[in-house]
């Protein structure tokens, strides 16, 4: 099972067997100063969904795209979704509203706020309370076409982490931008 460790402003990538944690890589935050420059276009995605416990309890692979249309970072994903014995597609919107520079306001597509966002040093932490559970999110920006999300939930209906990691091919023109 692959962990997230946190420390002062670096993210190391590890996994763990037999109660050891081997570290794989790791990665100073990449701080931006443009948000829409930063995520506009496509980007791969890779999700895993595991207990609290870090027990698998199911992945997830597609695309996401932003697109920018107005005033407005439209964020779509599309893909397949494999959780205990179910397989089926799935899809998400969300609307991020750019508040100038790395910051933005998300919503839901049906226009409820969900968290403000702000990628100046590379990384954010954000809450969502959803009825009775907590969503304790992160975001880490781990280069120019590299970042991780990752949303633990917890309370009387859900008891879960959601990560997933976004990659994209080689540099295009205009991407990346900081």
């Amino acid at each position: 099972m692959t962990r997230s460790i946190w420390r002062e402003g670096t993210f190391r990538a590890s996994f763990v067997t037999d109660g050891t944690v081997h570290l794989v890589t790791e990665f100073a935050a990449f701080p931006i100063t443009d948000l829409i420059g930063y995520f506009s276009g496509e980007w791969e995605l890779a999700r895993e969904i595991a207990d609290v416990g870090g027990n698998p309890m199911g992945r997830a692979t597609g695309h996401a795209t932003f697109t920018c249309t107005d005033d407005l970072l439209v964020y779509r994903e599309t893909g397949e979704l494999h959780l205990g014995e179910h397989r089926g597609p799935f899809i998400r919107t969300l609307h991020y509203h750019p508040a100038g520079g790395p910051r933005a306001a998300v919503h839901f597509d049906h226009g409820g706020f969900f968290h403000d966002l702000d990628l100046a040093t590379g990384e954010w932490t954000t809450e969502h309370p959803c009825q009775a559970d907590w969503y304790h999110g992160s975001y880490r920006l781990l280069g120019d076409r590299l970042w991780e999300q990752e949303w633990v939930v917890t309370g009387p209906a859900k008891d879960h982490v959601i990560r997933t990691r976004f990659s994209r091919g080689p540099a295009r023109a205009g991407a990346g931008s900081r």
